[in-house]
């Protein structure tokens, strides 16, 4: 069957496309790509993780009824054959395969160039949690012990969408409807 893309610039985007595939009814299909001239390591909870060189998609299956789902990128990355191993920044537990209408979310900001010192890494930006580790950016003491920081700020003027904190679900969590097609692009 011949597809038939609408071609929407963005980090996450909807995408009307026809394609034969062995997804379930109601699922949301993920079209996670690489634009950007380094590879990058993409996760996703549900979904696992796979290594993106530049140009490179990969897709994935999202049940209907998912909640908490995230998709985010690495970097720097080292596994050994049995999917452990570490990356310099966004890494989920030494793991390769991560545990664990919408509208369009968008963000243009170059972050690596703008991160601040104290959260720069050789593979990019680092978040307030994995360098610091206290409860005021990882709010690791429950729902309510913690709340926007000087840091999360910084992510979150740049990209009003980006989720910046890990309760920052009143501004950065966002509902996609099963069946449909969306597209994550790293360097768009």
């Amino acid at each position: 069957m011949e597809k038939k893309k609408k071609k929407m610039r963005g980090t996450v985007a909807p995408v009307e496309e026809e394609e034969e595939d062995e997804r379930k009814s109601g699922d949301a299909t993920f079209e996670i790509r690489n634009q950007c001239p380094y590879t990058v390591w993409a996760a996703a909870v549900p979904g696992g993780g796979q290594q993106l060189n530049s140009g490179q998609d990969w897709r994935i299956n999202i049940n209907p009824g998912t909640k908490g789902a995230r998709i985010w990128g690495r970097t720097n990355c080292r596994f050994d054959g049995s999917g452990r191993g570490r990356c310099q920044t966004g890494d989920c537990g030494g793991l390769l395969r991560c545990q664990g209408g919408c509208r369009g979310i968008r963000c243009a900001a170059d972050i690596n160039r703008q991160c601040p010192n104290e959260l720069r890494a050789p593979g990019g930006c680092d978040n307030p949690c994995t360098v610091f580790r206290r409860n005021e950016y990882c709010c690791t003491n429950g729902q309510g012990s913690c709340g926007p920081t000087n840091f999360s700020r910084f992510f979150k003027d740049r990209c009003r969408d980006a989720y910046s904190y890990p309760q920052d679900d009143s501004t950065s969590t966002f509902t996609c409807n099963g069946g449909g097609n969306y597209r994550v692009v790293f360097c768009p």
